[in-house]
């Protein structure tokens, strides 16, 4: 893996459009958020492309905030990417498995701007626990609406 990021996969059972879709919806981003940040969907289109801009109502260590973010990567269920103003990108990649599924990979790349920052507070770790947890709560969402499509 590239110095200064942190990325962790999933399999889920469902076609990439799906998932995709799910996350290029800024409203459901709190259902996804596995870090417990993201509080809620503040102004945005309903579904991102290209240089969409959104903001989310955060929250972190007990303290709100609010953060606009541009989608900076995008192909259409493929790949999808935002920063904000600290430069850092949160990339979702959508992978269509010949057997069957989706091997979808979501990173933090914090090699743009403080990156010595982020290693002190700690923000790596923390981030690959909340990786970890939203891409649990995204196979489960993306495969249970599947069920209920099938």
């Amino acid at each position: 893996m590239a110095k200064h990021m942190v990325a962790r996969s999933v399999v889920v059972d469902a076609p990439a459009k799906r998932i995709f879709d799910l996350v290029a919806a800024p409203s459901r981003h709190p259902e996804l958020d596995g870090s417990g940040t993201v509080q809620s969907a503040l102004f945005g289109p309903e579904r991102l492309e290209a240089d969409s801009e959104f903001g989310m109502d955060m929250k972190m260590l007990g303290l709100p905030y609010r953060m606009t973010n541009r989608v900076v990567e995008f192909e259409e269920g493929r790949l999808i990417a935002w920063k904000h103003v600290g430069s850092h990108r949160w990339r979702y990649e959508f992978e269509e498995l010949p057997q069957g599924g989706t091997l979808v990979t979501e990173t933090f790349d914090y090699s743009r701007g403080q990156v010595g920052f982020y290693i002190l507070s700690g923000a790596p770790a923390r981030n690959a626990r909340g990786i970890e947890r939203t891409l649990e709560r995204l196979k489960e969402l993306a495969e249970a609406e599947e069920a209920a499509q099938a």
